[in-house]
């Protein structure tokens, strides 16, 4: 985000000069080809929306929190936003677990993306996605 922003800009658009019908056309082209290649039909029934369906239920998936996703969206409302958001149960989902005894140990881990659970006999324990 931080270089796309750094970047100079003549106008508000992030493709300037590129039609949205052009774009589209683009994906749709793409995406024929790729389905013909596979030979997987279903892969025409993807769009934009789609995509923004997955990503919404993706960020909903790692989060568990839908405030964070209605931001994502850009959206004010949160009916909205659970339209996109699919509250799928990931039942065989995986983690690494570990075990903090001191502070510093505990600052590490969340500093590796790992998010505290609970204190277990004096120990912290932790868990991060696979």
């Amino acid at each position: 985000m931080e270089r796309l922003m750094a970047l100079p800009k003549a106008n508000k658009f992030v493709f300037p000069g590129i039609k949205l019908k052009s774009l589209q056309k683009r994906f749709e082209d793409q995406r024929r080809r790729i389905a013909a290649k596979l030979k997987n039909p279903r892969l025409l029934k993807i769009s934009f929306v789609t995509l923004r369906h997955w990503k919404a239920t993706m960020e909903y998936a790692k989060t568990k929190d839908v405030i964070h996703v209605m931001r994502i969206l850009g959206h004010k409302n949160i009916q909205n936003t659970l339209v996109y958001t699919h509250l799928v149960d990931f039942k065989d989902q995986r983690y690494t677990c570990k075990a903090a005894w001191t502070m510093e140990e505990a600052q590490r881990l969340i500093e590796a993306g790992f998010k505290y659970i609970c204190e277990v006999e004096g120990a912290k324990l932790f868990r991060k996605r696979k």
